[in-house]
């Protein structure tokens, strides 16, 4: 099984500094944790434009420290309208929750080093 993070490819930004790649990854799990946890009221409140703005965010910053299985989840919940489709909208923050958790147990293993 592959990690949830690639740090091969976060150290190609980061120059493989553990510091470094703690710093990064600690801001990704806060980002994630409140991006993640604000989705369940941007569908209730119908608000595509905000859905749209959170996925998109969350993929390009989990393809930046490479999150890739996350921001495969956070890529495919991008182009749900969260008005018209919202049986899909809540199955995408059940990935991009399940997503999460994975990646946030690798953080903190990492942190833990």
């Amino acid at each position: 099984m592959k990690p949830a993070v690639d740090l091969q490819h976060l150290g190609r930004y980061t120059g493989g500094d553990e510091a470094l790649n703690a710093e990064v990854l600690e801001l990704f799990d806060t980002q994630i944790s409140e991006m993640v946890g604000r989705l369940q009221s941007i569908l209730d409140a119908q608000d595509a434009k905000s859905w749209k703005e959170i996925t998109h965010t969350l993929k390009g910053a989990a393809r930046g420290v490479g999150a890739f299985d996350f921001a495969d989840a956070a890529a495919a919940a991008e182009p749900i309208d969260p008005v018209r489709d919202r049986g899909n909208a809540a199955l995408a923050i059940r990935s991009l929750t399940a997503c999460s958790a994975d990646v946030q147990t690798f953080i903190r293993d990492y942190l833990k080093r």
